[in-house]
């Protein structure tokens, strides 16, 4: 077929390479150029299938291309192009046309060797699956892609292309992906990599002959050099990590090293090999990993070579074999990382059982805790395991007054905090067990493994993943101050012998690159006996409560001890806070539906489980060499990346129906999405929201009034018919969402002189309740047990509107000082709001607050009295009737109104 026009990621979509015609050659059909410019196709010396498959495949998408050898082949590939060079395009370095060369494609490398022609105007692109190397040349371009094969890329280019493929063809590719990835077995194979090698075996790639040249036997001389390096391996314990060294002296070795590296490496099946062969005044070192915890391109990189991260090489010069061999084992310790331990991944103080303990308890305790099983502990001693799967059917059986140790699985299993991840799965798979109690040094147990740790962590390794370290970003959102009070906790936690998290919200806005000063810390341990040890090195006291697990630390921003643990004492006291609360980690279950959650002591990662959404549930571990290490056993930082916000569990809104209300908050907040089954399981939960109490749906709404979105989650809430579940006579509209939106920029004018303001919250209760009825207003304040005072505030604001409305335009300040003066302040601010801008009646409260209020007359009862006056209730109309004079206009002066007092006491002492 025509090879394609661009876009195929071989040369830059300008890139018009000459005319080049084959000829033939010596009897095989190879490319002869007849021109003078030319593309050349070049891959690394010592090529394997992989690196002649990648050279083949550009070669298929541009046949006017060079693909040209380089001078030294593996054994295997040597043998099979004797058999099939005359179906290959390949050319010798001998017969390298002349000319300069105007594009130079690289694969399976990116290093180019010394050709003629080459010169620094040549463009190069490069096609590799190896790690980025950092000195590339800008000028150049690059496809580099995380495959387990270099060929993997170019043929999914020529199936993309629609390029036909023969039965020869077919099978070099096949063998270039089937060597690199191990015949589709290695740690680094991808989806990718199976699909291409699906494609080839559908365009007739031959697998009898895959298999025959990827096992091709040894040569004498490469027999004799893998008896030396069996005879010299060597096995280190390098941070738990197995590693081999295998050293040897072949200075007649011509054929390549690899294949002895993988022999080496299915004998001895170790987490990273690293073959030295001393070859003509060089030495050969060939490195292979099965684990994340040994990156061989980042050792041989070292040495001056490179590689991908499982399979690594480089060619050392000027050394002695035994340096090299001292060298690579001196680096080790620095360079391979520590594996997961089953300290990293246990659940604290797990819940125990005696042998004693009946099998209706047990059930009882399973269904309380949601616990798949328990140790069985007697004297300290594990002795069995009770699983879920033996209490069901127990129950089923009518033995809910046995013991549990008659149905438990007996053994003495269990792992310590320093054994690794493999060998606790090697002891889950021995005994079939799912938890595994965690024991220390004293044979006490501290902890529980379970399967599904297990298999998260294993999922992680798979994945290429490793739990994300957030200390840069810790370290930034807090103030140098709270950082170093902080640290000083972590080491306190650590000298006590506790993991210390910083948990919730906090960490969700740190990695939403939004943090906040406020933090939660949770102790998996005594947080009473944390707070206490801190008292002790720092000052202060403590005020805890033992029966909550909860302590709270005053911190004594004088104390000399505190001062000089902070740098010195050199931060500004403001920069610290006056406390901190410390909880110990701890479960909840809930009773019954919509309770209050009953809460005792339990592990970090129950604690989490018992929080409201996926988001929140994850942790930040301060203590030791964990510090800033996140926990994120429930997929929160996967829905924080998505937008979503999710429920841990399908009961969560039957739970706490008061979590539908802050799904809707934190959705708004954050810009989120409520996901799919979490929006169902809310809807279904919402006829709930009745049975939970006035105070705490009070809170939950508080909560909301502080929101900068807040109109919109009331919006929300009232679609979702939230609100009316609630109560209906909580209705919402357009009206009220101008009206609270303008009540949040609302400030008194300082005329009005109110004192302190109103407050906010009961604006919008006032706002929210001005248009109800008497009897509505009544069965709100009923349901969400509203105060009085905030009650008799909204009736005041409904009152005064409704006054208001019935005066007539033009009515004198007198008439409407008298309407308005027994209403409370709060009140009037509320129905000026209430009103619209233009109205009348807005004006009249605005003047009544800032100016007629504060009109009095200057007569007084005494004055009264002196004009012969006797007491009564004349007193307080006559007094009424100068105010309004002032209020209206009639009265000016003092005069005027001496005169109009006298003028009024002698008619009332002539009536009288």
């Amino acid at each position: 077929p025509a090879p394609p026009t661009g876009g195929w990621g071989i040369r830059p979509p300008m890139y018009n390479p000459k005319s080049m015609t084959a000829e033939p050659h010596d009897g095989r059909a190879c490319p002869r150029v007849t021109e003078r410019r030319m593309h050349l196709i070049l891959t690394h010396e010592q090529a394997d299938f992989d690196a002649l498959a990648a050279s083949l495949g550009v070669w298929l998408l541009d046949r006017e291309a060079v693909p040209l050898l380089p001078r030294r082949l593996n054994r295997n590939v040597r043998a099979y192009l004797t058999l099939y060079r005359d179906r290959l395009p390949f050319v010798e370095q001998a017969d390298l046309p002349r000319g300069p060369v105007d594009h130079l494609t690289l694969v399976d490398t990116q290093s180019a060797v010394s050709i003629k022609g080459v010169t620094p105007q040549t463009q190069v692109h490069i096609i590799d699956h190896h790690k980025r190397q950092p000195d590339l040349d800008p000028r150049w371009t690059t496809r580099i892609e995380a495959v387990g094969a270099c060929s993997t890329l170019l043929v999914e280019t020529l199936r993309d292309n629609g390029v036909d493929l023969d039965v020869v063809l077919a099978t070099v590719l096949l063998l270039g992906i089937y060597e690199d990835t191990g015949s589709l077995s290695y740690a680094g194979t991808t989806a990718r990599d199976l699909a291409a090698a699906t494609w080839l075996l559908d365009a007739g790639a031959n697998l009898n002959v895959v298999s025959e040249f990827l096992n091709h036997p040894l040569s004498n001389g490469q027999r004799e050099v893998y008896e030396l390096l069996l005879e010299n391996a060597e096995m280190h314990q390098v941070h738990g990590v197995s590693i081999v060294v295998a050293v040897a002296q072949a200075s007649d070795m011509v054929d390549e090293i690899s294949t002895l590296a993988h022999k080496l490496r299915d004998l001895f099946d170790p987490a990273g090999l690293f073959v030295l062969v001393a070859l003509n005044g060089h030495i050969q070192m060939v490195a292979r990993s099965t684990s994340n915890s040994v990156d061989v391109a980042r050792i041989a990189e070292h040495f001056g070579g490179g590689g991908h991260d499982r399979a690594a090489a480089a060619l050392i010069r000027g050394q002695k074999l035994d340096q090299v061999k001292a060298e690579l084992l001196d680096i080790l310790p620095s360079m391979v990382i520590p594996p997961k331990t089953v300290g990293e991944i246990m659940s604290r103080g797990p819940q125990l059982l005696d042998p004693g303990t009946t099998v209706g308890q047990a059930y009882r305790q399973m269904q309380r805790f949601g616990h798949e099983g328990y140790p069985i502990v007697e004297g300290g001693r594990v002795v069995g395991l009770l699983t879920r799967r033996a209490v069901d059917r127990a129950m089923a059986h009518d033995m809910g007054e046995r013991p549990v140790s008659s149905i438990m699985d007996a053994g003495e299993v269990s792992v310590g905090p320093a054994d690794s991840v493999e060998r606790l799965q090697r002891v889950m798979i021995q005994h079939d067990w799912g938890q595994v109690p965690v024991v220390d040094e004293r044979g006490e147990i501290i902890g529980i493994v379970t399967r599904t740790d297990l298999l998260k962590t294993l999922a992680g390794d798979l994945a290429g993943e490793e739990a994300p370290n957030l200390a840069d970003r810790l370290e930034a959102a807090l103030s140098p101050g709270r950082l170093s009070l902080l640290k000083r906790v972590a080491l306190e936690a650590e000298q006590t012998d506790v993991a210390l998290y910083v948990v919730g919200g906090f960490v969700r806005d740190l990695m939403l690159d939004v943090p906040s000063v406020d933090f939660d810390l949770v102790v998996e341990g005594d947080a009473v006996e944390l707070a206490q040890a801190l008292v002790a090195a720092y000052g202060g006291r403590v005020s805890s409560h033992r029966r909550f697990g909860t302590a709270k630390w005053f911190v004594d921003l004088d104390d000399p001890r505190l001062r000089a643990a902070l740098d010195g004492g050199g931060y500004e006291t403001e920069d610290l806070p006056e406390t901190l609360d410390f909880v110990s980690a701890r479960a909840e279950f809930y009773p019954h539906p919509t309770a209050l959650p009953t809460v005792e002591r339990g592990s970090i990662k129950l604690d989490l489980h018992r929080r409201d959404f996926t988001v929140n549930t994850m942790a930040l571990r301060l203590d030791g060499r964990h510090y800033g290490q996140l926990l994120d056993h429930w997929g929160g930082g996967e829905d924080l990346r998505q937008g979503l916000i999710r429920v841990l569990h399908s009961l969560s809104f039957v739970d706490d129906p008061t979590r539908m209300l802050r799904a809707v908050r934190l959705a708004e907040r954050l810009g989120f999405e409520i996901e799919r089954r979490t929006g169902e399981l809310l809807a279904d939960a919402i006829p709930l929201i009745d049975r939970v109490s006035g105070d705490r749906i009070r809170h939950e709404l508080a909560l909301i009034f502080k929101e900068p979105r807040m109109v919109t989650i009331m919006r929300r809430l009232a679609e979702m018919n939230l609100l009316e579940a609630i109560e209906p006579s909580l209705r919402w509209d357009g009206w009220l969402e101008d009206r609270w939106t303008a009540a949040k920029s609302f400030e008194a004018p300082p005329a009005w002189g109110l004192e302190g303001g109103p407050d906010f919250e009961a604006l919008l209760f006032a706002l929210w309740l001005c248009r109800a009825t008497a009897s509505e207003v009544r069965r709100v304040s009923d349901r969400l047990h509203l105060p009085g005072w905030l009650q008799r505030m909204v009736e005041g604001a409904q009152a005064a509107g409704r006054a208001l409305a019935e005066v007539p335009a033009g009515a004198p300040p007198s008439r409407l000082v008298a309407l308005l003066d027994g209403y409370p302040e709060a009140s009037l601010a509320c129905a000026w709001l209430a009103l619209e801008p233009s109205a009348e009646s807005r004006r009249w409260i605005a003047s009544y607050l800032e100016t007629w209020r504060k009109i009095r007359q200057r007569a007084d009862g005494r004055d009264l009295q002196a004009l012969g006056l006797a007491p009564g209730p004349q007193y307080g109309k006559i007094l009424d009737r100068l105010r309004a004079g002032w209020l209206d206009g009639e009265i000016r002066s003092a005069e005027e109104e001496r005169s109009q007092l006298e003028s009024l006491v002698a008619e009332a002492v002539h009536r009288g």
